[in-house]
């Protein structure tokens, strides 16, 4: 079985374009440390519930749209590999602090998920 590693984060509309960039970047050192897959999706029928959603989730503000990810692994240590790498790549040394992303990371949420149903 596979491995996944699932992110949301509320990205302002107005840094969307930035947010791509980032992605696009993120994504091609991902697949070349050896994802299986890396997907970048953006809201578009997500409604705020009467309990708890993705908004709600991200508290997410005027002007944002949540943004969910996520990346497939062969396994649990391929993917404790492949984040150390690109954790330390210095082709995203200038995402390392906060104020250089374009979402705000401390609304951001993610975690490793082992399936339990695959086809």
């Amino acid at each position: 079985m596979s491995y996944v590693d699932g992110f949301v984060a509320p990205v302002p509309m107005d840094r969307l374009a930035d947010y791509k960039k980032m992605a696009r970047k993120a994504g091609k050192i991902w697949m070349e440390y050896g994802a299986l897959a890396y997907s970048e999706c953006v809201a578009d029928d997500v409604k705020p519930g009467k309990v708890t959603s993705f908004p709600q989730s991200v508290k997410l503000k005027p002007g944002e749209v949540v943004v969910f990810s996520w990346i497939v692994y062969k396994n649990r240590r391929d993917r404790d590999r492949i984040m150390q790498k690109v954790m330390s790549d210095p082709r995203l040394a200038e995402y390392a602090e906060p104020k250089a992303l374009p979402f705000d990371g401390k609304r951001m949420f993610f975690g490793g998920f082992k399936p339990i149903v695959e086809f």
